[in-house]
């Protein structure tokens, strides 16, 4: 018989900064039989609008635990932020949380924000851009909320630079710390830096974390 199991996530007392509070998402595991295609993936999710999801590169379906407002307004500074940088810079394209992307590994992401090169958008075809997209962004960005926890987050990280993304920026404004992630280098670590630069990935593009803090 086919089955769908349902994985409740869990919020563990902290013991360290890698392990504080937060939850997991959602995870429904489905049986074989039921596994989705990525058309049927698409409409799917185009029908659960109301709620987050992603899906990882096992196939199981991730439902995100939501945010609150102090998190929403924080990821539309950064979304018009790198908005007004794409447009002004004009090589690339920006995105916001809304949108999904098929990684390599067949994994469904939706980053905080993300910047494609107009080489990369432009080997889409006008039907992959209606759909999550098989595309490897450049940039993305995941923002921490305080419903977050932080090693899947690096967990995600890490998933996008195995997967093809140059740089990559996990912002903690509960903790004002910033993890960046470059190909083929160690992820680094910067405590309530002032500013953070995109170079070379985004040239020129440099956000001031005043404007991302939690106050």
């Amino acid at each position: 018989m086919a089955t769908i199991d349902i994985v409740t996530p869990t919020a563990d007392s902290p013991s360290s900064y890698e392990d504080e509070w937060g939850n997991d998402p959602l995870v429904l595991r489905m049986d074989p039989s039921l596994q989705l295609t990525e058309v049927q993936f698409f409409e799917w999710a185009c029908q659960n609008d109301q709620v987050r999801i992603e899906r990882n590169a096992d196939g199981e379906v991730l439902i995100m635990p939501p945010t609150g407002m102090d998190s929403g307004e924080i990821n539309a500074t950064l979304t018009m932020l790198l908005g007004i940088w794409a447009r002004q810079n004009g090589t690339g394209r920006s995105f916001d949380s809304s949108s999904m992307f098929t990684l390599p590994n067949l994994a469904t992401r939706s980053p905080d924000a993300t910047w494609i090169s107009n080489a990369r958008w432009n080997q889409l075809t006008s039907e992959e851009r209606k759909v999550f997209s098989p595309i490897v962004p450049e940039f993305v960005v995941e923002l921490r909320s305080r419903r977050d926890r932080v090693k899947t987050l690096q967990a995600k990280m890490e998933e996008y630079i195995d997967n093809g993304v140059q740089l990559g920026w996990l912002i903690d404004p509960l903790q004002r710390r910033v993890h960046i992630y470059r190909a083929g280098q160690q992820a680094q670590v910067f405590d309530n830096p002032e500013t953070v630069s995109g170079d070379p990935v985004l040239p020129g593009f440099v956000l001031k974390l005043s404007e991302i803090w939690v106050t």
